[in-house]
């Protein structure tokens, strides 16, 4: 057993010592901190504003009028407003209370993005084919769109439908002003025919509009808004965590493998101690580097929690079966790997092998949609009960809005448990014979009969 630490902690001190596995375990943290604070700004409406002319021909004359007011500057700060307001009430508790206390900087960040649009009225009998060629001209205010009202936009034909619009624009506009463009000739249009019908807008907007009711979570420890798409995304983010560990673990075991193969320093090791512990010393060293990894993404986690003071909603049962499961798959999967790492000379030659073991890797990301909808569906079930997929199908249905009962988890981690050793046996079975072979390397086929025969 002495050996067997010794082995392990060389293992781990000639891992987390080297500069590309801190780079490697920062450039997640980093990502998302650039991300947090960059893509914003990015995104920031005020990085673009729309600025042009609409031109409008209204044969029938009926909507012009609603037009005219729907595109005066005072009424697109409103609506920018509203729809700022809109979006603001879906965000999280904490983002709407910064958003409360700095009234006035939303106000002025709202006012900077909102459009500049200028009104072009054509007379009613305007050739539509003659200003298209108005829409190419290179002058400025830019040349948006040319619309055309339709005759029964605001009366409706005999068959008692309404009609639209038609719009013209130039090849370079972009999505964004159009969509602009649209909300305020849809209002105009609205407007135009619930005056035309004696209808009072706001009166009947407030009859069929019904806002999507207070949402309040309940836990054992108290009560707290409801963050809508966290139940939809928890899955995915505990099995992003688990893959990254096992990806970091058994990546290393197979790499350091190969790396002492090819310089002959696994001849050198095995000359002080047997394949046996070898084996366990690397996947026990190899072992805390994951956890290092999952440990710090974990924390990584909690502090968005914390920040947005939305810890409450995460059940702290899943934490514990995150770690088992990580064990569960790290072990299954880490074996795997080093046993490719042992039989082959060097990376390029672990490609082919790998291939097989990647694709059971990462196939919960192509299901778990699917399974965290309907986690209690025969296929999950199945799912949960087939190594080495089972630790991850398992882990997406606990974290879904419907966790599965528990004799199926236990059932799954007994069946994870056999995997273990399953992968275990098979991976000492090749250590012991393909760490001292050279030349061409094996394939499946002969990997499993040296398993059979050792």
């Amino acid at each position: 057993m002495k050996k067997v630490l010794l082995v392990a902690a060389r293992e781990f001190i000639a891992t987390v010592s080297t500069k590309a596995f801190i780079v490697g375990l920062l450039v997640l943290p980093m990502f998302l901190l650039v991300a947090a604070l960059v893509f914003p700004r990015l995104l920031n409406p005020r990085n673009f504003k729309t600025t042009g002319e609409v031109a409008v021909i209204d044969p029938r004359g009926q909507s012009i009028t609603d037009i005219r007011a729907a595109f005066d500057p005072q009424r697109v700060a409103e609506r920018r407003e509203d729809q700022a307001r809109l979006a603001l009430n879906q965000a999280p508790a904490t983002v709407r209370q910064l958003a409360e206390n700095n009234p006035s900087r939303m106000t002025a960040a709202v006012a900077s993005a909102a459009p500049e649009l200028r009104l072009r009225e054509l007379a009613p009998t305007t050739d539509v084919q003659r200003e298209k060629a108005w829409l190419l001209e290179q002058t400025e205010p830019k040349h948006l769109a040319l619309l055309v009202i339709s005759d029964n936009a605001v009366t409706p034909s005999s068959d008692g439908t309404y009609g639209s619009y038609d719009a013209y624009v130039p090849a370079n506009l972009d999505e964004r002003s159009m969509t602009e463009i649209h909300g305020a000739i849809q209002e105009a249009i609205v407007n135009a025919r619930a005056r035309a019908e004696g209808v009072d807008r706001a009166k009947a907007e407030a009859l069929v509009r019904v806002p999507r009711g207070k949402s309040t979570t309940v836990t054992r420890d108290a009560e707290r808004n409801t963050v809508r798409g966290l139940n939809q995304f928890m899955p995915i983010i505990f099995m992003a965590l688990m893959f990254m560990g096992v990806m970091m673990g058994g990546q290393s075991l197979l790499s350091s493998t190969v790396e002492e193969k090819s310089n002959r320093v696994m001849e050198v090791l095995l000359s002080a101690l047997s394949p046996m512990e070898l084996l366990a010393g690397k996947i026990i060293g190899q072992l805390g580097v994951s956890l290092i990894a999952l440990g710090l993404y974990m924390g990584l986690g909690f502090a968005g929690l914390i920040s947005f003071a939305m810890l409450g909603l995460l059940n702290p049962v899943l934490i514990v079966f995150l770690v088992i499961f990580f064990l569960l798959a790290y072990l299954t999967y880490g074996s795997l790997m080093l046993s490719v790492g042992a039989v082959v000379n060097d990376m390029r030659e672990a490609q082919s092998l790998m291939m097989p073991i990647m694709l059971l890797l990462t196939f919960p990301f192509w299901v778990w949609l699917p399974v965290s909808m309907n986690p209690n569906s025969g296929f999950a079930v199945a799912l949960s009960m087939i190594p080495p997929v089972n630790t991850f199908a398992m882990l997406i249905r606990m974290s879904s809005t419907t966790p599965p009962p528990w004799w199926q988890v236990c059932a799954s981690i007994g069946i994870g448990v056999a995997g273990v050793f399953a992968a275990l046996w098979f991976a000492s079975k090749v250590f012991k014979i393909g760490l001292l072979m050279y030349g061409k390397p094996p394939n499946f086929t002969t990997l499993l009969r040296w398993a059979r025969q050792a």
